[in-house]
């Protein structure tokens, strides 16, 4: 069966412009139909529309920001800040020493309502030389504008932009870039995969560390299990156990990050979270060749985890 997340079908836009594109209602429930998910076809039928079918925008977005708020829970309950944190200060520490005085920029691919660049900017963990420019991207716009008015809200130094990370536009001018996510990778399927680890690599970027779901066989239970517990919308529910289902394994991802030219992928294996039922999150890392010693070296002094599943 062809596995769909609600959240995927309900916004589309034009990839050149960024203009929203209309949706039909029954287009979404038919599409869930066919890929045999009937309890998803009965969420979407759901949704609210206009008289000609087409799904109500605003209506969506206050969905999909609700729905993002319950996920929030998610990346505290797993501290995802601070294992994403553990990461960026040693490959920020590699680039910075190769590149002494470089501006540093951290761009989170997919944010949603920016909580890893909130957390990252609150915490000031990243104690770095110089100044780390903490940056959100996102297509939907309703979530960029509520990313937006969360930082302002608790006065945060980070900014997030509506559009494509690796767009020329989106690109740093100068400096050093590492590009961050978390639950991103499950969305991108057959030749859309190694195109995103290929993009960074276009871009210019020092590295990249994306989180995502550990493909394992607990996986999907761990996912009904917490989003029963902690999140209301069946839309959400949906989605979160839609998602674990998803998930690339770890040959899928190297394979992938591979495309990445001039970059070597790896994937971090967290010590002591090797237990299927916590190791709800891995992380692909790339990083130009020449970082690796001292990004290996950083690491080494670390007890939480290594470097495994090289292709060099």
């Amino acid at each position: 069966m062809h596995l769909l997340e609600i959240s995927d079908l309900v916004v589309d836009h034009d990839p050149a412009t960024l203009e929203r594109l209309p949706v039909r209602r029954d287009a979404v429930v038919a599409r869930l139909a066919a890929a045999g998910d009937r309890r998803g076809a009965r969420i979407a039928a759901g949704l609210a529309c206009d008289g000609d079918g087409v799904l109500d925008p605003c209506a969506v977005d206050r969905r999909l920001v609700a729905v993002h708020t319950e996920l929030q829970r998610l990346s505290e309950e797993l501290r995802i800040g601070e294992r994403i944190a553990e990461l960026l200060r040693p490959i920020l520490a590699a680039a910075s020493a190769a590149e002494p005085g470089v501006p540093l920029r951290v761009v989170d691919v997919g944010c949603g309502l920016g909580y890893l660049v909130r957390w990252l900017a609150a915490s000031a963990v990243l104690s770095t030389a110089q100044p780390v420019d903490l940056v959100g991207v996102d297509f939907n716009a309703a979530l960029v504008a509520e990313a937006e008015r969360l930082a302002r809200a608790e006065n945060l130094p980070c900014r997030f932009v509506r559009g494509d990370a690796f767009a020329p536009d989106q690109r740093a001018p100068g400096g050093v870039t590492v590009y961050v996510s978390t639950g991103v990778l499950h969305h991108f399927r057959g030749s859309d995969l190694p195109a995103f680890f290929a993009a960074q690599s276009a871009s210019g970027a020092a590295a990249f560390c994306h989180f995502d779901i550990a493909a394992t066989g607990l996986a999907p239970i761990g996912a009904h299990v917490f989003h029963r517990a902690r999140m209301r919308d069946p839309l959400g529910r949906h989605d979160g156990v839609v998602s674990a289902r998803r998930a690339h394994d770890d040959a899928t991802l190297l394979r992938a990050a591979g495309h990445a030219d001039g970059m070597v992928p790896l994937v971090y294996e967290p010590r002591g979270r090797s237990n299927p039922f916590c190791t709800t999150l891995r992380p692909v890392i790339g990083v130009r060749p020449g970082l690796l010693p001292a990004l290996r070296e950083g690491l080494g002094r670390r007890p939480s985890g290594r470097l495994v599943g090289e292709l060099v």
